[in-house]
């Protein structure tokens, strides 16, 4: 059974993740009428992901006899001056995340859930990964500058990335 303070601490996990797939579906959305495909296949699977995230927890408090709260959202930016500016938001969102999941932790380990503390270690070995794919995207941007033809590449890359993890999520 979760505690109260528990309970509210996921459910503000819950909104996070949210508004975490609804940030990066807005991301999305901007890159695919920019023309660039790539990026804007990657930000529609990292949004569909965050959903997966936040339904994971959903399911969690649910299951340990709290109640998941699907509160309302913040609505996400719309526009970017650049993908290197969005793909910075991008990071520094992840960041973000990983602090509101390492309070997550903390608040488990003040409440002696040890169920839940073993249940968020997957979100803190995922926000790692988040990172450090956030932070390898940046410093291929940060190679690029301003050549188009870099962007091209870039776009494709980013596109590769997509179709690569995707197979990977499929295999046993």
């Amino acid at each position: 059974m979760l505690s109260k303070n528990m309970e509210k601490a996921l459910n503000d996990q819950i909104r996070i993740e949210a508004e975490s797939s609804q940030i990066y579906l807005s991301m999305a959305s901007w890159a695919e009428v920019k023309g660039l495909e790539g990026i804007s296949l990657f930000m529609y699977k990292q949004s569909e992901e965050e959903r997966m995230h936040m339904l994971k927890l959903v399911k969690y408090v649910n299951e340990r006899g709290g109640q998941a709260a699907i509160s309302a959202l913040t609505e996400p930016k719309a526009v970017y001056d650049s993908f290197q500016k969005m793909f910075e938001d991008l990071y520094d969102h992840e960041i973000f995340v990983s602090k509101s999941i390492n309070e997550l932790v903390h608040v488990a380990l003040q409440e002696k859930d040890y169920a839940t503390h073993n249940f968020l270690q997957w979100y803190v070995a995922e926000q790692m990964e988040e990172e450090a794919l956030a932070r390898t995207i940046l410093d291929k941007i940060n190679l690029i500058g301003n050549d188009k033809s870099g962007l091209y590449l870039f776009d494709r890359d980013v596109q590769q990335i997509t179709v690569e993890s995707a197979a990977a999520d499929t295999q046993p």
